[in-house]
């Protein structure tokens, strides 16, 4: 109890520093650059940070499990650390000279022909980023969830700090008159550049606070280690590319596969608002994510690790399906978080729901072969899902517009996890409770259903009936766990 006492524990605080961050984000900074910019400045910042995710991929390529994999099967982890922050000190290095070298060309690629300065800093923020990763890890590998929380909560109050400094104070205290010392710190030239200049010193002072943690030893520093590593790591560079591509090529294939008569921008606008109201699940799979990786490789030498895993995943797969009923059972509630005119897709939300809890069920899954040295599996795994993700939106969202896209999202998500699980049972079997999945998945799946075919009086008898369904749920898992209330205050430590 008290090892899963400690894993729940460990999600909540990473919660915390994933749910705060990304409120800041959209709830501040998305509607506060939409008021100051044009939507033409408001395009640059969109398409230059379209490309943080590949970025942060390619130049961290893998090291963060690599980190976690190597650290517990190594008898010096502190050589492993030293090896893994060369090669990425080295590789973060290399990235800024091309940037610093062939930014020009870069810039016109990318039509900042007249705004190349853009380019090197957007690059430095992410060369930061990218470096700061493994230090991150560390982070979580020792269990120092809250310093993590604190840091990615830092950064965006720093960044938050910034832009008004540079969008807001400075530009008043220039009308004002009197304050020309600000000439040396501020041109209003830059524009939208500053939201760049603020991301920049949030990361700088970040891995200020972050330099304790990086420490690398020169003496420790191993080139045959090295190499295992990257053997080992690379491939899950092919599992992180093919796992955005997932993500985000639906939204691409839907404008360039509706057709025009059809009105593909007003489509892809209903998609991406929808898509949004799974924004719960995919918070708790990346809460979960941050405490469970580490979690993982420092039970892989016990010897009940595949009984513990396989418990994990069955608790993983019975919170999903809770948050799944409590968005689709109170789904009156949670459409308001979207604009109105967004509402006739809400019959994509439970796609997309249970699309993101298969994809959570996947990053469990993905425990064989991070620990069997197999990686080369996983990007396997990812490319068919890359493949499997065109293939059904090139073949249902010229038929069913964005509804088509939430299917192939679905479908990809769901042939990854069926895959990665038959073949994971031959090289690392872990006995998963697959029935009892099976089963609570059904119940859910069932009591959602049930719900959509009664019509009530009033929206009270609504919320009422409703609720008595997910008691009937939580009642049910209680009876099928064996769990008792004395379980329950036990694992809240009262």
């Amino acid at each position: 109890m008290q090892q899963y006492k400690r894993l729940a524990g460990q999600t909540a605080l990473y919660g915390l520093g994933t749910i705060v961050p990304r409120f800041l984000n959209y709830v501040v900074l998305t509607p506060f650059y939409t008021n100051i910019f044009s939507v033409e400045q408001y395009g640059i910042v969109t398409n230059l940070y379209a490309y943080v995710v590949f970025l942060l991929i390619f130049l961290t390529y893998g090291l963060e499990t690599g980190y976690f994999r190597f650290t517990k099967s190594e008898e010096q982890p502190r050589r492993v650390y030293s090896t893994i922050m060369a090669s990425l000190f080295t590789s973060t290095l290399l990235f800024i000279a091309i940037i610093l070298i062939f930014n020009p060309s870069i810039a016109r690629v990318l039509e900042y022909p007249n705004r190349s300065y853009l380019i090197i800093l957007f690059s430095m923020v992410v060369a930061i980023d990218a470096f700061s990763a493994v230090p991150f890890a560390k982070l979580r590998f020792e269990e120092k969830a809250k310093k993590f929380g604190f840091l990615k909560i830092f950064n965006v109050v720093v960044n938050l700090f910034f832009n008004f400094l540079f969008f807001i104070a400075f530009p008043w205290l220039i009308k004002q008159g009197g304050f020309g010392f600000l000439d040396a710190v501020y041109d209003p030239a830059v524009g939208v550049g500053y939201v760049f200049v603020s991301n920049l010193l949030a990361s700088f002072f970040t891995l200020l606070f972050l330099l304790p943690e990086i420490n690398i030893s020169v003496g420790l520093i191993d080139l045959r280690l090295l190499k295992r590593i990257l053997k080992y790591s690379m491939p899950l560079l092919v599992v992180g590319m093919a796992g955005t591509i997932n993500e985000v090529a639906d939204k691409e294939l839907i404008k360039q596969l509706v057709p025009a008569d059809q009105q593909p921008m007003r489509q892809l606008g209903i998609y991406g608002a929808n898509y949004k109201l799974g924004m719960l699940m995919t918070i708790f799979i990346q809460m979960f994510r941050y405490a469970a990786e580490p979690f993982y490789f420092a039970k892989m030498k016990d010897h009940d690790a595949r009984e513990v895993y396989s418990r994990v995943m069955r608790y993983f797969v019975l919170f999903g399906l809770l948050i799944f009923l409590v968005v689709m059972l109170y789904l009156d509630i949670f459409k308001w978080f979207i604009a109105g005119k967004h509402h006739s897709g809400l019959h994509i939300v439970p796609i997309i729901l249970m699309a993101n809890l298969f994809l959570g069920v996947n990053y469990n899954l993905s425990i064989w072969y991070k620990l069997s040295n197999l990686t080369r599996y996983g990007a396997v795994i990812s490319l068919v899902g890359a493949g499997i993700t065109l293939a059904m939106n090139f073949l249902l969202v010229p038929v069913y517009g964005y509804e088509g896209a939430a299917w192939a999202t679905l479908i990809c998500y769901f042939s990854m996890m069926v895959i990665s699980f038959f073949i994971g049972r031959g090289h690392y079997k872990i006995p998963y409770p697959v029935g009892a999945i099976a089963f609570y998945t059904a119940l859910a799946l069932g009591i959602w259903f049930i719900t959509t075919r009664i019509h009530y009086p009033a929206i009270y008898y609504k919320y009422l009936f409703n609720s008595l369904f997910l008691l009937a749920f939580i009642g049910v898992v209680f009876v099928k766990e064996k769990i008792r209330l004395s379980d329950v205050r036990e694992f809240l430590g009262r």
